[in-house]
């Protein structure tokens, strides 16, 4: 990617304190834009690494903003933008990558789960597409939404795959209904990332450890296609998820790897 590419632009990734969020805001830094770092809850690890990000990202030549928000929350993500629109007068971007699950079976979930499930991973995500629909207008800006596999293969201890299928539809369907506002929506959906998340799964999921290695995929890699998504090269893609998974995902049966 051209390192000015996006010079002048501002990105704004929700949940981009640590993981693939913080992956694809150094690469947008790097692509020469400004870049909105959204964190969750103030104090805590979330904030000191999110610091980390901003200074990385300045050391760059770059503008980094640091906004705590909870998407979940209507008003809180209100301010997020009132903020970002004061202290940048624009958004070009929105990367809709923040997530919050528990790890156990929909049948196992308390309500109080539930609802942290569905208030964060969908209805969050909504709440902040309808917020930057203003500023994203006047920009004619690109959503992106970070799916992953978990939307059309089951396993039992990931009921966040139901809801990144549901935004996976929000994508396409505000893919259409966003097109007059000249604002473009396209999501990636990445296969498995080594993450903090990663770490969690690997004990609830023993088939993992027979996986190839050749198989994972970096946050760089998804944080590459983003990047493909919000420049012109993307111009004809409309509603559409693109898998980032090194073909993990095209067969039922990988062969265990020999070690």
């Amino acid at each position: 990617m051209e390192s000015s590419i996006f010079q002048g632009k501002v990105a704004l990734i929700t949940g981009s304190s640590r993981g693939i969020g913080n992956a694809i805001a150094l690469a947008f830094a790097r692509a020469g834009a400004d870049i909105v770092v959204n964190y969750r809850r103030a104090g805590g690890s979330s904030e000191e690494q999110a610091n980390k990000v901003c200074e990385e990202i300045r050391t760059m030549g770059c503008t980094a903003y640091l906004v705590q928000a909870d998407i979940s929350q209507k008003e809180s993500v209100r301010a997020l933008m009132n903020e970002v629109s004061e202290k940048s007068g624009r958004v070009d971007f929105l990367i809709l990558n923040a997530a919050r699950t528990p790890f156990k079976p929909l049948e196992k979930l308390l309500e109080r789960e539930i609802r942290q499930l569905v208030d964060t991973n969908y209805i969050g995500n909504i709440f902040c597409i309808q917020a930057a629909i203003p500023l994203l207008e006047k920009s004619s800006g690109k959503i992106v939404f970070i799916s992953s596999l978990g939307s059309r293969f089951y396993n039992e201890s990931y009921p966040l795959g139901s809801m990144k299928a549901a935004m996976e539809s929000v994508v396409r369907d505000c893919a259409e209904g966003l097109k007059p506002k000249k604002i473009s929506v396209n999501a990636v959906c990445g296969g498995i990332v080594k993450t903090d998340s990663f770490k969690v799964l690997r004990q609830l999921w023993e088939e993992i450890a027979h996986i190839p290695e050749s198989l994972f995929v970096e946050p760089d890699e998804i944080a590459d296609v983003v990047m493909f998504l919000c420049s012109d090269a993307s111009r004809a893609i409309c509603g559409q998820t693109i898998v980032v998974d090194h073909g993990f995902s095209n067969r039922l049966y990988q062969p265990i790897q020999k070690q």
